[in-house]
């Protein structure tokens, strides 16, 4: 044996070091007050601060296959954006501040600078969210991923007053559903989207197949978008009632879920944002209406319901477009 016999064994400790070293300026600048201490010790310290009655809200999730089209291309600064994305968005449509965010990254054979590139994007995406990276765990796993692959979970929490936490409660038939525009797929339907447009070989992913304005591949990477800032003013001056993040089962999987027995929703279907990248996938796919709203968001990442007297002003002010209304029954109900 050399001396180092975990090294021999595939696990590098001093590699994890040199990663450590590297994501510390990261960390630093996607911060808060509130973090005690830094990277390095066994927990994350955040001091809570002063609430008068506070609800801590904690979501956790993945990227799921869009992880694959990351390593495929080799670009791994924005994978981490969307990491962060699908946990904060989902606590903060509980009316919750998002307060700090940690990630799980395993792989088989560590590469600092492809690990330091997926973090830097965490940290982006925590600086946007407005919250504190406050650690994480990399996982050197020898046998356990394919050579060049890894995996990413993320953990994020947040706070709300009790008075002020959305559980949907409050929606009332007329209400407004106001849909605020995805970035793209975000990080959903990636199964289906790379069966359809990436393991074909039809398309150069480096290339514009015509029509979508930018490179195949680039689109499919944009990372999903983070919708705090824009909740939080919908919350703060527009009486905001319920938000649905539009995430696996599109929006008519996820607006249900935010809405009291006996109310549903009549959607426009006109309302909708035509983005190519979902054309091309039906069109390549011959995917039925039902498939594309079960599976992708349609170009709306968000649904956020608010008083029907705001919501002119409030769909203004968000860059939201109003997609239908709340009324009496169950589901979903899809008007052109």
């Amino acid at each position: 044996m050399s001396g180092d016999a975990y090294r021999d064994a595939g696990v590098d400790i001093e590699a994890g070091e040199a990663l450590v070293d590297k994501i510390r300026p990261f960390a630093k600048r996607a911060s808060r007050p509130e973090v005690l201490g830094g990277l390095g010790g066994f927990g994350g310290l955040f001091a809570l601060g002063k609430y008068r009655d506070p609800v801590l809200v904690s979501g956790t999730d993945g990227v799921g296959t869009k992880l694959l089209l990351a390593q495929r291309l080799d670009q791994h600064r924005t994978i981490g954006i969307d990491l962060v994305a699908m946990c904060v968005n989902d606590i903060a449509v509980c009316g919750a501040e998002p307060l700090f965010f940690l990630d799980y990254f395993a792989t088989g054979k560590l590469d600092v600078d492809r690990a330091a590139a997926v973090v830097e994007g965490i940290a982006q995406g925590c600086t946007l969210a407005g919250c504190a990276l406050l650690g994480g765990e990399t996982a050197e796993m020898p046998g356990m991923y394919a050579p060049g692959h890894y995996d990413l979970a993320g953990f994020a929490v947040g706070v709300v007053e009790r008075d002020a936490l959305l559980d949907g409660s409050a929606v009332q038939s007329g209400a407004i559903v106001l849909g605020l525009p995805s970035s793209g797929l975000h990080s959903n339907g990636y199964s289906l989207a790379r069966k359809v447009l990436v393991e074909p070989e039809k398309f150069d992913l480096a290339a514009d197949p015509g029509g979508l304005g930018a490179p195949l591949g680039e689109l499919l990477l944009r990372p999903t978008r983070i919708y705090v800032a824009e909740l939080a003013t919908l919350r703060d001056r527009f009486g905001l009632l319920a938000a649905a993040h539009v995430t696996g089962g599109g929006i008519v999987g996820n607006l249900p879920r935010v809405l009291p027995a006996g109310l549903g929703a009549t959607l426009r279907r006109r309302a909708l944002p035509k983005l190519p990248i979902f054309e091309l996938l039906q069109r390549e796919g011959d995917l039925t209406e039902r498939d594309m709203d079960r599976t992708f968001n349609r170009g709306i990442g968000m649904c956020a319901l608010v008083p029907p007297d705001q919501a002119e002003r409030a769909a203004a002010e968000v860059g939201a477009v109003e997609l239908g209304r709340i009324e009496p029954g169950e589901g979903i109900r899809w008007v052109s």
